[in-house]
């Protein structure tokens, strides 16, 4: 992006008294209101937009006057690269003001606000554990965000542009209808804008007064206490009713303190009484039992996995949980119990190396013993794993194994009034479990819904595994997460589980989901099937179609083959009959789809039909068009530069034009001038790629560098949200449960 670029759609408003200064310490409420190509956007993200609107409101209708600026931002170009945060921190009088920022997100409908980011530092965390009326924070997510693929703004204002404190608060569920045609106010998760409201409002509140609030030259200038610095802060809020939060010191010394207790417990135990040797064999014995837990802990997950499977070698199509979430659970829960009971029924006698006769105890207390002395030490090392690795997650397992040992003291305190094998002892033992089952129960289904929601949108994966992927995947979740809820209990409550009357009703009740899945459709209109249509047109000369067709791509492991059979009217019109086959059928490369350009790396197996070109003819005088505007120089080091124009014709809706540029480039006009490194597909040379977002009244004009006298190569691709009747025709006979992103596409090829 050059210097003279011209940024539009950004609209700003701050609030303040009326003696503040623009160097004021700020706080930013960020929210964008453009939505991606075929979508409304009510959730991604006008939702965020009417949030901060209604701040607004209330800010001035209360008569709050804020100690500090409020900076509103409304960027009209997150979906295009972060185009519009980019710009306000690249060229606005405000960026150096502000002193924190909120970036509020959607990625579905509604359901958890959940805080996805926070920082640099853990005083934005901080602030929000003291002031969110609803709390929904986990610190674990900023474990696995950075691998989720996609982004937000909150990247520009915290990372690239900077280093502000803040935090990124994102609609997490309602995923189905996430960058679809399906995003309409009226599927917004009821509640979700209040909760949302009420948090920002408060949370706001909170930063403003705030006396850590610095400007960028403030933050330089001066050295902040450890507390803001300490990048690695442990928060989570429990059932949104509050939230708790500690610093990086206190969980280094919090969640050693589970494995400690694991390590000294046979010493504690057994020492004073039946010396070193016996400390060494229990010792061994609570190594066997956390083996033995973690083998049903792991169970637990590859049961399921081997489940889903053997059901897709028998069924015509997968992801029937998709519109029927919970499918997942009926087929994959009672698998995965079996395998946490495995090594129970296995080992129905725990090979102990303890002498019973020394230590004047039965068989069943010294099993039980080690039994949960090792499931809690499985929990205790996840915990330090944690740690060590410097992730902030380590809060879960803490909370296990703490109330793992609450629960141990009860079931050992009763045990002397009602024995081993009462009913009563054990539930003496689930009673102080009942908190972090509940918050696991909570977590965990929260968790299955929020993958299964991300399944439809996770690409088509190559075969001939990609076809297996989804469901392993939703399996292997539900089978941890199952791991995650029931492992505390096994321990002790595994001598009334593992009975073989309990084991075959779980069979059955496995095998009856397996065969009642195949009568569940995979899709519906609240569950729909992403598909995308690309009329795409190849021209020369900015007034010729070389070649016209339509390309078809799909965004999830049901191949398109899958679409045209339960698609019959789209079948019929594409004249495919009872034999097309992928090995029949022209395929469409990822270079087709290249004005989406990140978005085919989700795509295989894309196919390709022939399309006339007579009526975008009629429409369309010209077509886009690349040409050189001046004479190119030549630099004595031998490097030459070319001056181009690029002109998008007379297309009416333009979205982006997509340059991708083969040779020996060595620097070009945007980006100050800095070339990415470079992408590759296919097999295809090095690529650097170039979006040029929105339509302009004006051509775009920049240069490209070469290193050498070598050819540079330049793929043009526009896309046009038009579509010509034919193409309108064709995308409204898809059925209801399909959500298809239509548009056109002119691609055009030149060398200089």
């Amino acid at each position: 992006m050059s210097d003279d670029t011209v940024f539009f759609l950004l609209y700003n408003y701050r609030i303040s008294s009326t003696d503040s200064q623009d160097t004021d310490p700020s706080v930013l409420i960020n929210a964008h209101f453009d939505s991606p190509l075929g979508s409304p956007g009510a959730g991604d993200c006008g939702s965020c937009a009417a949030a901060a609107l209604e701040i607004a409101r209330l800010t001035i209708d209360s008569g709050w006057v804020p100690p500090r600026p409020i900076i509103l931002l409304f960027n009209g170009a997150e979906e295009v690269f972060l185009l519009g945060a980019h710009g306000f921190m690249r060229m606005h009088k405000w960026r150096d003001s502000i002193g924190a920022f909120i970036n509020v997100e959607a990625s579905g409908t509604g359901g958890p606000d959940l805080v996805c980011q926070s920082g640099p530092g853990s005083w934005p965390s901080s602030v929000y554990a003291q002031s969110a009326i609803y709390p929904m924070a986990h610190s674990a997510a900023q474990d696995v965000f950075p691998v989720i693929p996609g982004d937000t703004d909150y990247r520009i204002f915290s990372q690239d542009y900077g280093s502000i404190p803040g935090l990124d608060i994102i609609f997490l569920l309602g995923g189905y209808y996430y960058h679809t045609s399906y995003d309409t106010v009226d599927r917004l998760l009821p509640g979700s804008i209040q909760a949302r409201g009420d948090n920002l409002y408060s949370t706001v509140k909170a930063f403003v007064e705030s006396s850590k609030l610095k400007n960028a030259h403030e933050r330089e200038s001066l050295n902040f206490s450890d507390e803001y610095n300490d990048e690695r802060a442990v928060f989570f809020d429990y059932l949104t009713w509050f939230m708790i939060f500690y610093s990086r010191r206190i969980a280094v010394v919090l969640h050693s303190i589970p494995f400690i207790i694991f390590l000294i417990m046979p010493f504690f135990s057994r020492l004073l009484n039946s010396g070193l040797y016996c400390c060494f064999a229990t010792f061994y014995d609570f190594a066997k039992g956390m083996i033995l837990h973690a083998t049903g802990i792991l169970l637990a997950i590859i049961f399921p996995v081997i489940f889903s499977i053997l059901r897709l070698l028998f069924s015509s199509y997968g992801m029937n949980w998709f519109a029927n979430p919970f499918l997942a659970f009926m087929m994959f829960t009672p698998v995965s119990l079996i395998g946490l009971l495995v090594p129970r029924i296995v080992f129905c006698v725990f090979p102990l190396s303890q002498d019973v006769s020394v230590l004047k105890s039965s068989k069943e207390a010294l099993s039980d013993e080690a039994r949960f002395w090792g499931a809690f030490g499985f929990y205790a090392s996840l915990t330090l794993v944690y740690l060590v690795a410097g992730l902030s997650g380590g809060f879960l397992t803490f909370f296990t194994s703490a109330s793992m040992l609450l629960a141990w003291i009860s079931f050992h305190l009763s045990i002397k009034f009602y024995g081993h094998q009462s009913v009563r002892s054990t539930v003496f033992y689930v009673i102080p479990l009942i908190p972090c089952l509940t918050y696991s129960v909570y977590f965990g289904g929260f968790l299955v819904q929020f993958f299964i929601e991300r399944m439809g949108m996770m690409g088509s994966l190559p075969p001939p595994y990609g076809y297996y992927i989804p469901d392993i995947v939703v399996a292997a979740i539900v089978g941890f997460v199952t791991g995650w809820c029931v492992g505390p209990l096994i321990s002790i409550c595994s001598n009334w589980l593992a009975r073989s009357s309990i084991l075959q009703f779980l069979l059955q009740l496995g095998v009856i989901a397996l065969a009642l899945s195949s009568q569940f459709f995979p899709y519906g209109t609240d569950a729909p099937k992403r598909v995308v249509f690309q009329h795409t047109f190849r021209t020369a000369d900015g007034n010729q179609v070389v070649d016209s067709s339509y390309d078809f791509a799909v965004a999830d492991s049901n191949s398109l083959l899958f679409l045209f059979k339960y698609a019959p009217e789209v079948a019929k019109e594409l004249h495919i009959g009872p034999d097309f086959s992928f090995e029949t059928a022209k395929t469409s490369n990822k270079r087709t789809f290249m004005v989406l350009f990140p978005v085919p790396f989700l795509f295989s197996r894309s196919l390709k039909f022939p399309a006339r070109s007579d009526e975008v003819l009629k429409r369309y005088s010209h077509f886009p068009h690349l040409y050189t505007n001046k004479p190119q120089t030549t630099s004595s080091d031998g490097s030459r530069r070319v001056y181009l124009e690029l002109s998008v014709g007379s297309l009416e809706e333009v979205w982006v034009a997509v340059l991708n540029i083969t040779g020996p480039l060595s620097s070009w006009s945007f980006a100050d001038n800095t070339v990415p490194v470079p992408e590759t597909a296919e097999g295809g040379p090095p690529s650097y790629i170039c979006r040029l977002s929105g339509a302009s009244h004006e051509n775009w004009t920049f240069w490209l560098e070469a290193s050498n006298s070598g050819d540079l190569r330049v793929d043009v691709a526009v896309l046009d949200q038009v579509l010509v009747d034919k193409a309108k025709k064709l995308k409204r006979l898809f059925p209801p449960w399909a959500d298809v992103t239509a548009y056109s596409s002119f691609m055009s090829s030149y060398v200089f």
